[in-house]
């Protein structure tokens, strides 16, 4: 197993080993070839760090795209529905706020590129192969369960405010983001298989409720109780980041009429879930 699989895969088939009592099976998406008894895949299998991508791009389109091929090709021939996790790194910067799910595409690293290519692969194999599929393009998710090694801002921001180092932001913190709670997007995929909603549609999960950098620092702050921690702002990282992100929501809220958690909410459970105590 290589450094890639041990940091995404491992991580997640470690934590649904502790006594949830949840079957699990190992293999390789790339061989995947047994999709029989299943009703509906929620293929949520990939390699996600832009960084590596960018440094290893042939690894990221061999696993992300051909396993979502080998997986919609084996779910074809067995009649099995596809709920296919995707990104809004499809979009790159937004000509447009909030990003609707017609929103130019344009990636901007080869992960991007990987999730948008994968799409394609369901559409045109729902075509040819005849099953039905959901896209659902995530937005900044976070939660109990989130990989340490990829979870981004929000771990970084727990565990320096633990720590009492001052929490790093690059350029001035008004960016923003879109973060959703992991169990918001679990919800939407249970409604989706309970309620047969596989309609080759594409759904954009966020909030539609924009987060600058500097908020998210000072909500951390503030539930950790740690005020003498300093808030620090260094310069750009080379490339410079997308200025803003959020997710026009409007076609999820009107199938799903889903109520978003709240970032103070959802940090709160989160940090039960590390069994962090907070105020």
């Amino acid at each position: 197993m290589d450094s890639l699989e041990r940091s995404t895969g491992g991580f997640a088939i470690n934590r649904l080993r502790g006594g949830r009592g949840i079957p699990i099976v190992r293999a390789d998406v790339r061989n995947f070839s047994d999709c029989g008894g299943f009703d509906v895949v929620v293929h949520a299998a990939a390699y996600v760090s832009v960084p590596e991508s960018v440094s290893r791009p042939v690894d990221y389109v061999e696993n992300n795209v051909v396993g979502t091929a080998r997986v919609a090709h084996e779910c074809g021939r067995a009649g099995s529905r596809i709920i296919y996790l995707s990104s809004a790194a499809v979009y790159g910067n937004p000509v447009k706020l909030p990003i609707p799910e017609d929103h130019p595409i344009n990636p901007l690293s080869p992960y991007g590129l990987s999730k948008y290519l994968g799409e394609l692969v369901i559409e045109n194999f729902s075509r040819v192969y005849g099953f039905r599929y959901v896209i659902l393009r995530l937005f900044n998710v976070y939660g109990p369960g989130q990989n340490p090694a990829y979870a981004g801002v929000i771990s970084s921001f727990i565990e320096r405010t633990l720590r009492g180092e001052p929490l790093v932001i690059y350029g001035d913190g008004e960016q923003t983001r879109d973060f959703i709670y992991v169990r918001d997007v679990a919800e939407v995929i249970l409604r989706i298989i309970e309620g047969d909603l596989f309609s080759n549609e594409v759904y954009n999960i966020g909030t539609g409720r924009p987060k600058s950098i500097n908020e998210l620092a000072k909500i951390v702050i503030n539930i950790l109780s740690k005020n003498d921690v300093r808030i620090i702002h260094e310069e750009e990282r080379p490339g410079g980041d997308i200025r803003h992100s959020y997710a026009d929501v409007s076609r999820l809220v009107s199938i799903f009429k889903i109520t978003f958690t709240s970032l103070n909410e959802g940090l709160r459970n989160t940090l039960n879930d590390m069994n962090i105590a907070y105020s």
